[in-house]
């Protein structure tokens, strides 16, 4: 990665999380997914405090970006590779919840990918359950 990439995405990072407190008592969830999750509580948090839409776009379509600053969506925009478009289930490279839980909790290597810490564990398992209902309508409208 170049430096001026490298640059960008700490810059990145530094606009979506600007002023957010990572709390001590916020540790990764040890079953990523369980039945107390929540799938419209997951939703909310995809859409505003985990800030997922602002490069998976809002409630993970792609084509309905949000309204940011110019120089974030500049950012997001020269992204490579760019998001994972997460209503398509063959773009998908994750296959569990587990793996699912690590990449937002520590971020994904070699791409734009911010680790996550300010979510709670049961934030976790809600956004999670809410990623599960975008694939299931994913292969819902591919039938």
């Amino acid at each position: 990665m170049s430096r001026l990439s490298y640059v960008g995405l700490v810059m990145l990072g530094v606009v979506l999380f600007d002023g957010a407190l990572v709390q001590a008592d916020r540790q990764p969830a040890k079953t990523p997914a369980t039945a107390q999750s929540d799938a419209e509580r997951g939703r909310a948090v995809f859409n505003g405090k985990g800030v997922c839409y602002y490069c998976h776009g809002v409630d993970g379509n792609k084509d309905q970006q949000p309204q940011l600053a110019a120089d974030t969506a500049a950012l997001i925009a020269q992204l490579n590779p760019p998001p994972t478009d997460l209503r398509n289930r063959t773009a998908l490279r994750l296959t569990t919840d587990k793996a699912r839980a690590k990449v937002i909790r520590e971020g994904h290597p070699g791409t734009g990918m911010f680790p996550d810490t300010t979510m709670t564990s049961q934030e976790l398992r809600d956004t999670l359950a809410y990623l599960a209902l975008l694939r299931s309508e994913s292969s819902a409208k591919r039938k």
